[in-house]
């Protein structure tokens, strides 16, 4: 979003930008009844409910009450939608507004916003520069919308959702990039829709280092499970080790053996396990312990991020590996365009100036790196986005997934949660520090 702020143009983005995110919270709603809509499909997931009026809630604290300084819409509601003080595993227990209130809620709030936005100011303050306050409720509702998804995915019962199969590869990818050693600028402090947590810009100087071309291939985390690699604790760390036995995990998230071979439940449906995918529904203990066993690591943030923006013939970073254009079809699986990862060579359009290939969509990729601010971090507009959950509890994922939407990812993007979640379309890729012997 580049707009002139202010600009008829900027409204019009913003406003088409609003009513795309709606259609897929729709979408995500409208495909089950009501009695899916109320259900907890597992307790570290909410009802699909309670994420459709908690999107029109935080669209209606932010933009019609701040921003707009209207009246409330339904103040009585604001504590059962309030993600901090209603843990997941309660919420089916709340007093919710059945799937057709909430569906009048939040088409009430969205009015009141589109009527704000013909007349708000974006120049006024910061919350408004640039459309910002907008950009972060878009953003919201396209999280939840990916959260949503998730849930989709560990739902019992027929299919509802269908989409067409990503595109097969177009080039053949394999191995590892050389990444130089220097300087490079990390974060940002100009793009108008950036976190507070991809702020601001700031110098960073890495040692050489290696790191995989693609990420991993459903074939490669085979070669892991079937080598033993779930029974053989020398690959985990102790508190690895220690959660997969107590979750008794034996290979990714929704992998069934079929005879003798693998496939997988997506989306309702059984699939074969096809190899050159990225393996997802891994989650960070999994990545760690394939990548000690392949005589690797995981990248850091850091490295993942110069990896994807540095640009060796201009020094600078890009907004996206393949340069500053937004997302589209032929770069990047991105959207729910797709149900799956797709191949590895799938969009060579794609790739980052260095090579490095399906950094964005696809697959969110752990990273070692635990979850902070960046020097000279400051909160915006809350405490709650990012600051909270500063510490060594959780694990920073990059890139994006199959079910990320554009607006919620660029190469600044930061994603965290858990290093035991697997639920949500988590894969990896492994790094190695320049100087190691490539057969230790």
């Amino acid at each position: 979003m580049t707009a002139t702020s202010g600009s008829p143009d900027l409204r019009g983005r913003i406003a088409a930008e609003l009513v795309r995110t709606r259609e897929r919270s729709a979408l995500l709603t409208d495909v089950v009844d009501d009695g899916d809509l109320m259900r907890q499909h597992s307790t570290i997931m909410s009802p699909l409910v309670w994420d459709l009026a908690h999107i029109g809630n935080q669209e209606e604290l932010w933009l019609v009450r701040d921003v707009g300084g209207r009246e409330p819409v339904r103040r009585d509601i604001d504590d059962l939608y309030d993600a901090f003080k209603q843990p997941r595993r309660d919420r089916p227990r709340l007093p919710l507004l059945n799937p057709a209130e909430a569906r009048a809620y939040v088409g009430t709030v969205r009015d009141k916003v589109l009527d704000l936005l013909d007349r708000v100011r974006f120049d006024e303050r910061r919350l408004v520069a640039d459309g910002f306050a907008f950009g972060m409720i878009v953003q919201h509702e396209q999280q939840h919308d990916e959260t949503m998804l998730a849930t989709h995915q560990l739902r019992q019962g027929p299919p509802v959702l269908a989409a067409p199969a990503p595109p097969e590869p177009a080039v053949r990818v394999a191995g590892e990039v050389l990444v130089p050693a220097g300087r490079f600028t990390m974060g940002t402090s100009t793009d108008p829709w950036a976190l507070d947590n991809e702020r601001p810009a700031h110098e960073v100087d890495l040692p050489a280092f290696a790191i995989d071309a693609a990420p991993v291939s459903n074939e490669r985390y085979l070669a892991f499970v079937e080598g033993g690699g779930y029974d053989d604790p020398r690959w985990w760390t102790e508190a690895g080790w220690r959660h997969r036995c107590a979750a008794g995990l034996s290979a990714p998230m929704h992998w069934e053996r079929d005879g003798t071979g693998w496939g997988c439940r997506r989306f309702g449906r059984y699939v074969p396990l096809r190899p050159d995918e990225p393996v997802v529904h891994v989650s960070y203990h999994e990545a760690e312990a394939f990548a000690r066993w392949a005589g690797r690591r995981l990248p850091t943030e850091a490295e993942w991020e110069k990896a994807a923006r540095w640009d060796p013939a201009t020094g600078r970073s890009r907004r996206y590996p393949w340069g500053d254009q937004e997302p589209d079809a032929g770069r990047a699986n991105l959207g729910q365009r797709h149900l799956a990862p797709a191949p590895v060579g799938a969009y060579p359009a794609g790739a980052s100036a260095l090579g490095v290939h399906q950094l964005i969509g696809d697959v969110w990729e752990w990273t070692s790196s635990t979850f902070g601010g960046y020097p000279g971090f400051a909160a915006f507009p809350y405490r709650e986005y990012s600051q909270v959950f500063f510490g060594d509890g959780y694990r920073v994922l990059r890139g994006g997934s199959f079910g990320t939407d554009r607006s919620a990812c660029r190469g600044t993007f930061r994603n965290w949660d858990l290093p035991i979640r697997r639920q949500i379309f988590s894969g990896f890729r492994c790094a190695r520090d320049a100087a190691v012997d490539e057969s230790a």
